[in-house]
């Protein structure tokens, strides 16, 4: 009979907001809206994104005038492996499907468009994130139920994980290469920035980023 009283509380338990599958969406939503505003805090004021520095270097070199291919490939692969990632193992990785994912990858898509609104105004970054942050929590639900949720299989799953890392770490050599044709100079530090980080264990594309804008600085290109 005890059981039997715990299986139901255990059952109410779940009903709860803190347990409800509703609630998900929400509170993904209130992380991403303080992300986004974050890289709305960077992209004004030059602090507060919630990034480690190599991943923010993406961001800051389109900024610069590079380009924000190098962001936007990183944090849209990161946004969609993190998702499928969370909804078939049940554990939603923040660092890499919002603060990567939200935090830089959608901005860099959306400045590479030339829509800098919720970019630049806080207000809106707030809305936006918030919006965008609910998307990806029913989208978790939604692929959690139509695929875990119908079975024990896990799809695939151990092949998901870790699926943003792998294709970012194609982005390290193109962006040398890139450097390089630029000029000699940045495309050595370039090399040296990625062997750094390397080393380092962090993102190769994050470095290889950082050490062709410090050498850039140091030897600019002649646009005469």
């Amino acid at each position: 009979m005890t059981t039997q009283s715990e299986s139901l509380a255990e059952k109410d338990m779940y009903k709860t907001f803190w347990y409800a599958d509703w609630s998900f969406p929400i509170f993904v939503a209130l992380l991403s809206s303080g992300i986004f505003a974050g890289t709305h805090m960077y992209y004004v004021y030059k602090i507060g994104a919630f990034n480690d520095v190599a991943i923010v270097a993406m961001l800051e070199a389109g900024i610069q005038g590079a380009g924000y291919g190098a962001a936007a490939a990183f944090g849209a692969s990161f946004l969609f492996a993190r998702v499928l990632e969370g909804a078939l193992v049940g554990i939603l990785d923040i660092g890499g499907s919002l603060q990567t994912g939200l935090g830089i990858g959608v901005p860099a898509i959306l400045l590479a468009s030339g829509i800098t609104a919720p970019i630049e105004n806080f207000i809106l970054s707030l809305l936006t994130g918030a919006v965008l942050g609910a998307l990806v929590g029913y989208a978790i639900l939604a692929i959690r139920k139509l695929t875990v949720g119908q079975s024990n299989s896990t799809f695939g799953a151990d092949i998901m994980m870790g699926a943003g890392n792998t294709s970012g770490r194609f982005l390290g050599p193109l962006i040398v290469l890139s450097a390089a044709s630029a000029s000699i100079p940045i495309g050595i530090g370039s090399t040296i920035g990625a062997a750094i980080f390397y080393i380092w264990k962090k993102p190769v594309a994050g470095g290889a980023i950082l050490g062709a804008m410090i050498f850039g600085a140091i030897f600019p290109i002649s646009l005469e």
